[in-house]
């Protein structure tokens, strides 16, 4: 999967990032190198999905996608 992901200088130092495809996904670093990989875990937080705070009934089927 590849995501588009905008970098900004943020005011008081550092940077910011937003991944416009996750809604409310963001994340900020003090180094470029910092951001990108708490971007990484940003994604992962946002498209994780705890089941035990949704109701799946027994008809319903529970996949995992690889894009």
């Amino acid at each position: 999967m590849k995501l588009k992901v905008i970098i900004h200088e943020a005011e008081e130092g550092g940077y910011w990032a937003e991944v416009p495809a996750i809604s409310g996904c963001a994340t900020q670093g003090d180094t470029v190198e910092e951001l990108l990989a708490n971007v990484t875990e940003a994604v992962a937080a946002c498209l994780s999905v705890d089941l035990e705070e949704i109701e799946v009934s027994e008809n319903d089927k529970v996949l995992e996608l690889v894009v």
